[in-house]
């Protein structure tokens, strides 16, 4: 089979390819819960980072993407707009 021309792809910002939004939260995650804890299990880490998740970055912390609002208060807005 001959060689074929190949086309390296690079997503833009916004296209459902752009990974910035995962990259940004996994960093976060990593300098505000992960490199300051030592877990004793991987359970007593699962229930660390759940509680991270839901107690504090979808309600307290903003969110540059979402007007420097949180998850949590940028949806409630958001159905308040709608309804």
């Amino acid at each position: 089979m001959p060689p074929q021309p190949s086309v390296t792809g690079m997503s833009r910002k916004g296209d459902p390819y752009d990974n910035a939004v995962a990259e940004n939260f996994f960093s976060c995650l990593k300098c505000e819960l992960v490199y300051l804890r030592r877990y004793d299990s991987r359970r007593a880490a699962a229930a660390d980072l759940f509680a991270y998740i839901e107690a504090f970055y979808n309600t307290v912390r903003p969110h540059s993407a979402l007007g420097r609002l949180p998850p949590r208060a940028f949806d409630h807005q958001l159905h308040t707009f709608t309804a």
